[in-house]
């Protein structure tokens, strides 16, 4: 469960930051985390080291996750959705997006 937790989180993240990073690094999140690919068969498709795949990996997912508690878009993002699901009223909604944006 906390493999599965991780991943939906990484995931979100580079669905906010992945233009942040560099091609290769997106390349390899994206074998990793969208192809599902192990990180032996990472380093057999790059011709590099599994250790390397896995210091990238690590490291990027560290980039994210500073991304994160510096811009906090992930968490807007998911606070924005949340008033948009429950709020009925159109200027109360108006009212408490403005809020979370101006944070």
């Amino acid at each position: 469960l906390m493999d599965i937790l991780k991943t939906d989180y990484i995931n979100s993240l580079l669905d906010i930051y992945a233009e942040l990073l560099t091609p290769y690094q997106q390349e390899i999140m994206d074998l990793y985390y969208q192809e599902d690919l192990s990180l032996k068969e990472i380093a057999d498709e790059k011709e590099i080291s599994r250790n390397a795949v896995f210091t990238l990996i690590n490291r990027v997912e560290k980039i994210l996750i500073n991304y994160e508690e510096k811009l906090h878009l992930l968490d807007k993002r998911r606070r924005i959705q949340d008033e948009l699901d429950s709020e009925t009223n159109i200027d109360v909604l108006k009212a408490k997006l403005e809020s979370i944006l101006d944070e």
